[in-house]
């Protein structure tokens, strides 16, 4: 955020209501307001060099807005949405909204990749030194990983398996060892598909010791990071590595969203909850435990899976674009809070 002060020490120059004061007025006007606006100095500090006490400081400071002898510009870098950022981050009750400009070419494409770099500054404000962060699998996860310059010390641990054992490398395990690398802490991967055939062959991975390792941090996570999937072909991995039985099952309950394989319908309340079972992946009552959940999903085509996810109070800050901001401050009424993290099944 960058503000810029313009203080005009004229009476005709400061506009018609100013010219009422007096050059000396004006002129100590114009000194104060360059010492607390441009200096940085505090009201008490200018009082004591004036002589004068610091609630006539405050009024002469008041005066000179009212006046215009001080215009404050408020800028934000292009990319960034203040307005539309601030109003999400009303209507769902969020700790940090974050809006991107969608790309011109691509506003109906699904987590421009600028959302990541954007999501990898937050994280270098929300992770302080000693946090444990935790990151689940997800493309959006895996473009913030990759631009990551800055992290204080902290332990990375993944939240889920992979969507593709053979490409682990390239994938979450990497985006784990690249936050790892940079913030120079330790990493715990899991090298575990996210998905497996039955609970039974779940359950016997999730004993493994490097597995059992991950999940030992779970409980310790204080930021996590996670991915938003519509329950559509592309843009949800759990749903590309179903059957298309198993899909139309998934669909019948009326699945909206796909989070860390956690299925949410419209309302935000989870829906065919024995997937999980089968699934390598952080547990919904660990994810709502967590301090700060920060999620990255964007475009028009996955509003309405972001608007379902945030309604079930698993997540607390958002990373999205233009597209979908527009489209989720326009769906039916304003939820609960998301900070009110209760379970929306009531369970």
């Amino acid at each position: 955020m960058h503000s810029s002060e313009e203080i005009p020490v004229s009476g005709m120059s400061a506009g018609r209501s100013a010219m009422r004061m007096g050059p000396a007025e004006l002129v100590q006007a114009a000194a104060m307001a360059r010492r607390f606006y441009l200096e940085g100095k505090s009201k008490i500090q200018i009082a004591e060099e004036f002589g004068v006490s610091r609630f006539k400081v405050a009024r002469v400071l008041e005066t000179a807005l009212e006046r215009d002898l001080v215009r404050i510009e408020i800028r934000v870098p292009a990319e960034l949405d203040a307005e539309r950022s601030d109003a999400l981050r009303a209507r769902y009750g969020l700790r940090h909204a974050v809006v991107v400009e969608s790309p011109a070419e691509a506003e109906e494409s699904p987590d421009p990749e600028n959302l990541g770099e954007v999501a990898a500054d937050l994280l270098g404000e929300l992770v302080a030194e000693g946090d444990v962060l935790g990151l689940a699998w997800g493309r959006s996860t895996i473009h913030m990983a990759a631009a990551l310059d800055r992290l204080p010390p902290c332990t990375v641990v993944q939240l889920t398996g992979v969507y593709d054992a053979g490409t682990a490398e390239r994938g979450s395990v990497e985006a784990v060892r690249r936050a790892a690398q940079v913030s120079g802490g330790d990493a715990h991967p899991i090298y575990a598909p996210m998905l497996l055939p039955d609970a039974a062959t779940a359950a016997a991975l999730r004993s493994q010791t490097g597995i059992a390792r991950a999940f030992e941090y779970f409980d310790k996570v204080t930021v996590a990071c996670v991915s938003i999937g519509s329950w559509e072909a592309g843009i949800s991995t759990v749903h590309d590595m179903l059957t298309e039985e198993e899909r139309a099952h998934y669909a019948s309950l009326g699945v909206e969203a796909e989070m860390s394989a956690h299925l949410f319908d419209v309302e935000g309340r989870r829906v065919g909850r024995d997937l999980g079972e089968r699934c390598i992946t952080v547990e919904a009552d660990r994810l709502r435990r967590i301090p700060e959940v920060v999620a990255i999903a964007g475009g028009q085509r996955k509003s309405g899976a972001i608007d379902a996810v945030l309604r079930s109070g698993l997540v607390t800050s958002l990373v999205t674009d233009t597209a979908a901001a527009d489209a989720l401050m326009t769906t039916g009424p304003a939820p609960r809070p998301a900070l009110d993290r209760a379970d929306p099944d009531g369970l």
